[in-house]
C-alpha cells in the first residue's frame, strides 16, 4: 500500500505511514478465515481518535493465501472522519483501548 498511495512508512503506535503531513493507519485482513468467517479490521480508539483529530486516512487492503505469500485483491483508502459507525468494545486491552471490527464490506 505504501508504493500505491505514496507513502513514507513511519512507525508509530498510532500510525503506520504519511503522505506529506496525513498520518495513515494501514490495515490488511484475509477474505476469508479458515474457519469460513469473513475478515474484517481491527481499529483502536485510542488511536482512531488521535489519527482522526489529525485529519488521517486509513488504507484497507484484502488478500488472500497464495501459495506461500499472499495475493492482494482489493485496496481502499478512507478519512479517518468517514469510517462507518463503529461499536467500540473490549478486546484491545493490550493497546490500553477498546476496540472495534469493521467487515469488509462496509469499506469495500
Amino acid at each position: 500500500m505504501a508504493d500505491e498511495y505514496g507513502l513514507q512508512l513511519a512507525r508509530a503506535s498510532w500510525k503506520d505511514a504519511e503522505k506529506g503531513s496525513t498520518p495513515w493507519e494501514l490495515k490488511a485482513t484475509k477474505r476469508t478465515h479458515a474457519d469460513g468467517q469473513p475478515g474484517n479490521f481491527k481499529i483502536y480508539r485510542k488511536y482512531h481518535e488521535k489519527l482522526q483529530s489529525e485529519g488521517g486516512r486509513y488504507g484497507f487492503a484484502v488478500y488472500r493465501i497464495r501459495g506461500r505469500g499472499c495475493q492482494v485483491l482489493d485496496t481502499t483508502t478512507v478519512a479517518a472522519s468517514r469510517l462507518p459507525t463503529v461499536r467500540w468494545h473490549g478486546g484491545g486491552d493490550h493497546r490500553d483501548t477498546q476496540q472495534a471490527k469493521i467487515s469488509i464490506s462496509d469499506v469495500f
